[in-house]
């Protein structure tokens, strides 16, 4: 009996596994994900935290920008209005060089601002008012899957901002993990 022993173990692991099939393109998923971070399926809103969660876990974004819903088996694109997520809540520790930041989101992913994930801040071309952004994970390409940051943990931001000169630039800015997040320039001081 112990000499088939080997002889079964042979046969296996000289077995080769199945190829693995390339997902079944579904075209456009009628889902949306508003600016708000609520989910909608055919234009309803999707009120289970832990399904919007459980989609949340399968979002990818493609080279080109677009989202997708990625399983084993189907590759769908989405409508996604602003950023897929909203970072709802933050935490510090230290200060200065030594201070930690970690964002929970709207679907309760923890996420530290560091060299993997960044914070950044867009400008409206119109109105000029700053939408801040932090990495919650890699996409394909340059386009990261991003939660913008909610107003009022901006302002948290904000209130832990120290002032910094990078290229000859005055900013205001926050520390988290020995990276500097510029914030914006600090206006120019009056010799008047």
């Amino acid at each position: 009996m112990n000499e088939a022993l080997p002889a079964i173990n042979d046969l296996l692991g000289g077995a080769r596994a199945r190829p693995r099939r390339p997902p079944v393109e579904c075209g456009d998923l009628p889902f949306v994900i508003r600016r708000d971070g609520s989910w909608l399926y055919c234009g309803t809103p999707i009120n289970r935290k832990e399904l919007v969660c459980l989609f949340a876990s399968v979002l990818t974004r493609e080279a080109s920008g677009e989202f997708y819903l990625l399983t084993p088996a189907e590759r769908g694109r989405i409508v996604v209005e602003d950023a897929p997520f909203v970072a709802v809540e933050l935490n510090w520790t230290g200060v200065g060089h030594d201070q930690t930041l970690t964002f929970r989101t709207n679907v309760d992913k923890l996420v530290t601002a560091g060299p993997a994930h960044r914070i950044r801040i867009a400008y409206d071309v119109v109105t000029c008012e700053p939408t801040p952004y932090i990495t919650v994970r890699a996409g394909a390409g340059a386009h990261p899957i991003e939660a913008r940051i909610g107003r009022a943990v901006y302002y948290e931001l904000v209130a832990l901002a120290e002032p910094c000169d990078i290229a000859g630039r005055s900013v205001l800015g926050v520390w988290s993990s020995g990276c500097f997040f510029p914030l914006g320039d600090l206006p120019a001081e009056d010799d008047a």
